[in-house]
């Protein structure tokens, strides 16, 4: 009997981290979806968690103030062996700006959108074994190369998770492979109109905004791309390739 690769995702259960938990599940990956809240999955997550008979667990943990070491173990000890792949997803989007950022926002931000995911990717090297060579995938924002002025604690957490790739990919070296996937506007929220966002794809270098499942795509392929690390792919439509002074919801 084939053991299914086991992966991680966090804020796995809704939202673009159901879509990329569904891409895997269809990728023949068992699943451990990591939430801060009990609640069950999306209609289209557990659609897709049933079409595919998949192996799955949902852990409910609090990554800004857990101990990762502790998640990963929960993890493996319920599964039976260690995460092939871990994809950090869950994060924090607070509307603070310049003026109304404090250490409690920069705090909160950089704790489960920066630290969590970095001590979660140490846990599961460690875990893993020296031959073992996991995946992490980071999910960041096409800001960090043209940043605005909003949002700023979030951008400025983001920003130093993406500068983690380069410097994690390379500590790590043979023990894991380490890269991101920045998405532009891919699931609007409430704050957007129907005339917003196809105002907003019109935009665009490639005149349409991403999809869910093009993401979904990205974080399959650097899961299974074994002689890649270090690298950031770009699934935003060719956002990061223009500057906007407001965040989107502004424009």
């Amino acid at each position: 009997m084939t053991i299914a690769p086991l992966a991680i995702v966090t804020g796995g259960k809704r939202r673009l981290g159901a879509a990329i938990a569904a891409k895997l599940a269809a990728a023949g990956y068992a699943l451990a979806l990591v939430s801060h809240m009990d609640t069950p999955p999306e209609e289209n997550l557990a659609a897709a968690l049933q079409a595919n008979a998949s192996e799955w667990h949902a852990f409910t943990f609090d990554l800004s103030t857990g101990d990762p070491a502790k998640l990963l173990d929960m993890i493996a000890t319920h599964f039976g062996r260690a995460p092939n792949l871990l994809v950090n997803n869950a994060a924090m989007f607070g509307q603070d700006d310049w003026q109304t950022m404090t250490p409690q926002t920069l705090e909160s931000h950089f704790r489960l959108n920066l630290f969590a995911p970095l001590l979660l990717a140490q846990a599961l090297v460690q875990i893993a074994g020296a031959e073992a060579r996991p995946a992490i995938v980071n999910i960041l924002d096409q800001r960090v190369v043209n940043p605005h002025q909003d949002q700023m604690s979030y951008t400025l957490s983001k920003q130093a998770l993406a500068a983690s790739i380069r410097s994690m990919a390379a500590s790590f070296a043979g023990r894991a492979r380490y890269n991101g996937v920045a998405p532009g506007l891919v699931i609007a929220t409430d704050d957007y109109t129907a005339e917003q966002e196809t105002r907003l794809a019109n935009m665009m270098p490639l005149g349409a905004l991403p999809s869910p499942s093009a993401v979904a795509d990205a974080v399959v392929y650097l899961a299974q791309a074994q002689d890649v690390t270090g690298q950031v792919i770009f699934v935003d439509g060719g956002a990061h390739l223009k500057s906007f002074d407001r965040d989107f919801m502004h424009l």
